[in-house]
């Protein structure tokens, strides 16, 4: 059976005796998928090193043109834009969580609530506004009801991760106005083995939080195959291991309490490979246990009236409540597990004029239970599943695009001492198209989609429906070689979320008391994004400008604060987002290239009055160089204060910060071998995040330094 972690302290939770490579192995066992992975790690332990640096394919990468998984289209022929992040790209930013993955890259932030939980925040919108995907279908965990539960995907297994806007994010989430985010991996495999067995080995070590994080990767063709096709097998696991980690200088305490993390994802795949597709099935299940920084005991018993939180007795005297952890003792800890059964299939030119049928569909059983003082006091659960079904056409009259089908069922019920969500059931059915012409040097993309959502709360017999159409439109010119011009416009609508509309009750994780409004309507958006890019040549930049409209924008409304809690009124109101995202590189010779870059947002209630945690504007300077073979890469980002705060909010003070990175790659026996190591925050800075609920409580990591090994055979 799988490593099961005990119901005991904090303290006991970080140890690790076993290595994380050998608890990525352990991961597989639940499922049965003892597979030989002896074969890979005999590879990693045996082939004698050659330092050949293959120049030729590092070129012909770099040159190949990046398409999109999640539309079929070329990243350069899109209306707005998108940001992708390859395999060789993410081997140096990949980090625990998605948020942190994804955090310098130009409009999007992190969450962070501590080292287990981080969300993408994109362009100021967080949540719900934000869709992540596990290769086109929704990855169905609890994430988006709060920021403290963790994003069920893995960094290290991801091959490339995507972020797309406009025409295209309206495929997948008819209220994703900040962004799709889709993790593409390889649990299904889609093809065959050129070499019948192909994988990967990769450790890593980082010394701010003791980190330590093994995976693999192994995919084989079976013997059972026919003229039509073959059946493809595929696993993979990751196990990481990290303690509190350490802030920069000037906090008063070294490292953030109860900032540990330690897990292990294992999955397992068959996929039947033919000639016009594939159809496949995986298995995965992680296993997570990270602690709640900032978690106050002191608000036990507080409550609202009214419009005003009262934390005392109805006598006058305030309860005495005696709570050993408060004075050093544990720290409240989420255990979670995730099962997950994931269907995709392929099938193309069925027939004619069908350019592709394809096939997603997800199946997830997550559950998490958060230990106060070695005994569980909450339990969430979330049962859902989605299913998708398109499908792309031959072009008509020069129209090519995709028509599907989505369906979804999420029931979700928290109970125990943070109940603050009664259990609810959500359906959702919807429609969409996507439409793309091309004509001269002008390419136009328009999106439709309908969606029709029920929500039932159980315990008080309430029933909401809500119904929402979008539609986006956009095209880019390319005026020259090497230039493009680019303009959408989105009309969107996203429905209310069963916890926005029935929530009740103190979330200690956020110190917040929590009041839904099952009167909400939907939100309906307008947004304007406009582009210039610059793509060949020694000189190459791209500018972003985006304005977006919201009647109706829903968020917790600060009506009152006690002591740090704050109580919270989830309402609605106009608002505006307004921000730009820019960056320009440059090469000076062969081997050295510099760059800028930046992003800004600024988000306000129609009365002008700030929304809460917004993230705040930064600039950067990045230096990139070839030396003797290796990869190297100096960067410093200057963050600027945040003092555009809502009510009760505290501000942030700027910070900069200085990371490094280097990385070897060479050949030897036929496998593929690349060292690297990352300085983060070199100076130690202290920082804050604005974009978190506990950013006190939890500053961002100080000093910390990341090397690895990775083999690909």
């Amino acid at each position: 059976m799988s490593q099961r972690f005990s119901n005991s302290s904090a303290h006991s939770l970080r140890r690790s005796p076993k290595s994380a490579l050998a608890r990525a192995i352990e991961a597989l066992q639940p499922a049965g998928r003892g597979l030989a992975l002896g074969t890979g790690l005999g590879l990693l332990a045996c082939s004698p090193l050659a330092f050949a640096q293959s120049d030729a394919a590092k070129q012909e990468s770099s040159l190949a043109e990046v398409t999109v998984s999640a539309t079929g289209m070329a990243a350069g022929d899109m209306a707005t834009p998108v940001q992708v992040l390859g395999e060789e790209e993410l081997r140096l930013r990949r980090a625990a969580t998605l948020g942190e993955t994804l955090a310098a890259e130009p409009g999007i932030n992190a969450s962070h609530f501590g080292a287990g939980a981080s969300r993408p925040v994109i362009r100021g919108m967080d949540g719900a506004r934000v869709s992540v995907l596990s290769d086109g279908s929704e990855l169905l965990d609890a994430s988006t009801v709060s920021p403290d539960h963790a994003v069920t995907t893995e960094p290290l297994l991801a091959n490339q991760i995507e972020v797309l806007r406009g025409p295209s994010a309206l495929l997948y989430s008819p209220g994703a106005m900040g962004g799709v985010v889709n993790v593409l991996d390889g649990k299904i495999p889609t093809r065959v083995p050129e070499k019948g067995l192909e994988g990967s080995a990769e450790v890593q070590a980082g010394t701010a939080a003791g980190m330590s994080a093994g995976a693999f990767s192994l995919t084989t063709a079976t013997p059972l195959k026919n003229d039509n096709g073959q059946l493809v097998l595929h696993a993979e696991g990751v196990a990481r291991n990290a303690g509190d980690y350490r802030v920069g200088s000037g906090w008063g305490q070294s490292k953030v309490p109860g900032s540990f993390s330690r897990g292990n994802t294992g999955s397992v795949g068959l996929s039947w490979v033919g000639n016009q597709g594939y159809l496949g099935l995986a298995y995965t299940r992680q296993q997570a246990k990270y602690g709640l920084p900032g978690h106050q005991h002191s608000f036990e018993g507080c409550h609202a009236h009214g419009d005003h939180l009262h934390c005392g007795s109805h006598d006058g005297h305030d309860h005495d409540h005696d709570h050993d952890h408060e004075e050093g003792g544990s720290v409240p800890v989420v255990d979670l597990t995730s099962e997950r059964w994931d269907l995709r299939g392929e099938w193309r030119k069925p027939t004619a004029g069908i350019a592709a049928l394809r096939l997603r569909g997800g199946l997830t059983n997550y559950r998490h239970d958060e230990i106060e003082d070695g005994s569980v006091a909450t339990q969430f659960r979330n049962k859902a599943h989605d299913l998708r079904l398109e499908m792309e056409h031959e072009p008509i009259a020069g129209w090519r695009g995709t028509l599907g089908l989505q369906t979804l069922k999420r029931r979700f019920s928290a109970t125990g001492e943070e109940a603050y969500v009664q259990p609810t059931d959500t359906q959702r059915h919807s429609l969409y198209l996507l439409e793309e012409y091309r004509w001269q040097d002008w390419s136009f993309q328009g999106a439709l989609r309908h969606d029709r959502q029920r929500v039932e709360a159980e315990l008080s017999n309430e029933r909401r429906s809500h119904s929402a159409t979008s539609a986006s439109l956009g095209t880019v010119w390319k005026f020259q070689p090497g230039y493009s011009a680019s303009a959408s416009f989105t009309s969107g609508s996203r429905m209310p979320t069963a916890e926005e509309l029935f929530a009740n009750g103190l979330h200690m994780a956020t110190a917040t008391y929590e009041i839904g409004n099952p009167n909400l309507s939907r939100e309906r958006s307008q947004a304007l994004d406009l582009g210039l890019a610059k793509t060949a040549g020694d000189t190459t930049w791209k500018l972003n400008a985006y304005h977006y409209r919201i009647k109706g924008y829903i968020y917790g409304a600060t009506l009152d604060a006690h002591e740090g809690l704050q109580l919270l009124q989830y309402t609605q109101g106009n608002a505006r987002f307004t921000g730009w995202e820019a960056q320009l590189s440059q090469r000076l010779s062969r081997e050295l290239s510099l760059s800028v870059f930046g992003d800004g947002v600024r988000a306000r209630l129609e009365d002008g009055s700030a929304l809460p945690r917004i993230p705040a504007l930064r600039a950067g300077l990045r230096v990139n160089a070839r030396l003797a073979g290796w990869d190297t890469m100096a960067e410093w980002t200057q963050v600027l204060r945040q003092n555009r705060t809502a009510q009760y909010e505290t501000q942030t003070p700027g910070y900069g910060m200085l990371n490094l990175g280097a990385s070897y790659l060479w050949k030897s026996g036929g496998n593929q071998w690349q060292f690297y190591v990352k300085g983060q925050n070199l100076t130690n800075r202290l920082a804050y995040a604005a974009t978190s609920f506990i950013k006190s409580a939890a500053p961002l990591m100080g000093r910390n330094l990341v090397v690895g090994l990775r083999m690909d055979f």
